[in-house]
């Protein structure tokens, strides 16, 4: 049986980010993930500029920009029967850009083995113990130990479920997402628009295709859908990702030696825009924690120390939340907020500039 400083079990933005920070600090680091990659997962695709630094940390950036990639100017919201208003993105080098997640999450895995964390892709975790260290079981029959354990496997995390903290979910909304034909002269711009069954979220991901996502109550997506197929020449047999639950309760972040990074921690609504730039950061908030832990050099509580820094980054944003989960739950609210902005511009541009901040 393989002993570890750290487990992660996740290897997508949140897993490799504090995979590669772990082990950039001296720290034997098992990365578990699920999937094969490179796999495409249910996400808006976007990375605003506050990833950048991030990235430069991890001495991925010019390989990130290296990627095929859509160059978003501005974002254009649509209320329902038409009405527009126009915000400008920041520009620049390290401006917003839209990125497929096979190509973005395989990199940063690769970029964590290639420091030195091992990884196990298509591994199942089944069980988990937690004595003085975590035991750790896969489907494979394989087990390791580990003197912390960090979950990064998303908002319906097995590791919060395997530990029984995974709370009850909430059925009010679904989201479907796929990658399209793009559109001609569509532009560098992010849509959202708004529509009597919820919204659609779309923005280019390279010179061909164009990231589509729907969000709405259960009962609305089958018309939500016939629109996205009348707007975008779709097949009606066209293949959807999907995620549901979309809600669950937050969860406290740290644990004694366990950590939730990401989405497992379920902060963020998603579809915001900040959910990479989050999965990043926490995970390096995380991993400095960690290493506290590990090398036993801090008469303070890292896990604590975490978790006040994990609020702190969220705080006074998650105003943002309640607005993207109203857009679903009441649109013809939500496209009111845009005619009211083409009075009063401030207003969307304080919006904007929360999801699109940079330092």
């Amino acid at each position: 049986m393989e002993a570890f400083d750290v487990a992660i079990v996740g290897g997508g933005p949140a897993g490799s980010s504090c995979a590669a920070f772990c082990v950039l600090a001296g720290l034997r680091t098992l990365v578990l993930e699920r999937e094969k990659f490179p796999r495409e997962k249910v996400c808006g695709d976007c990375l605003n500029p506050e990833c950048w630094p991030v990235l430069r940390r991890l001495g991925i950036a010019e390989r990130v920009r290296e990627l095929p990639h859509g160059i978003l100017d501005t974002v254009e919201f649509i209320a329902i029967g038409g009405r527009k208003i126009v915000v400008d993105l920041p520009s620049g080098e390290e401006s917003e850009i839209a990125i497929k997640r096979s190509l973005f999450d395989a990199l940063l895995l690769a970029r964590a083995r290639e420091l030195g964390v091992e990884v196990c892709e298509a591994t199942t975790v089944t069980a988990l113990t937690n004595s003085h260290d975590w035991r750790i079981e896969t489907a494979g029959g394989k087990s390791f130990i580990a003197r912390a354990l960090v979950g990064a496997d998303g908002r319906n995390s097995t590791v919060a479920r395997l530990c029984n903290l995974l709370p009850r979910p909430s059925r009010e909304r679904v989201a479907l997402q796929a990658h399209i034909a793009l559109p001609m002269d569509f532009g560098n711009r992010v849509v959202l628009q708004f529509l009597p069954e919820g919204y659609s979220g779309q923005a280019p991901v390279n010179r061909e295709e164009l990231n589509l996502c729907l969000v709405s109550k259960p009962p609305n997506m089958s018309a939500l859908r016939r629109w996205a197929e009348k707007r975008f020449s779709l097949q009606r047999d066209h293949q959807w990702r999907t995620i549901t639950p979309l809600t669950r309760a937050t969860l406290t972040p740290a644990r004694g030696k366990l950590f939730l990074v990401g989405d497992a921690a379920r902060v963020v609504e998603p579809f915001t825009g900040e959910g990479i730039y989050y999965a990043l950061r926490s995970g390096e908030l995380a991993a400095q924690a960690l290493v506290k832990i590990i090398h036993g050099n801090d008469s303070g509580d890292p896990a604590s120390e975490y978790a006040e820094a994990h609020a702190a980054m969220y705080r006074g944003r998650l105003w943002v939340n309640q607005l993207s989960r109203a857009a679903v739950l009441a649109p013809r609210f939500a496209s009111l907020f845009v005619y009211l902005a083409r009075v009063q511009p401030s207003i969307l541009r304080l919006l904007t500039a929360k999801i699109v901040r940079s330092n």
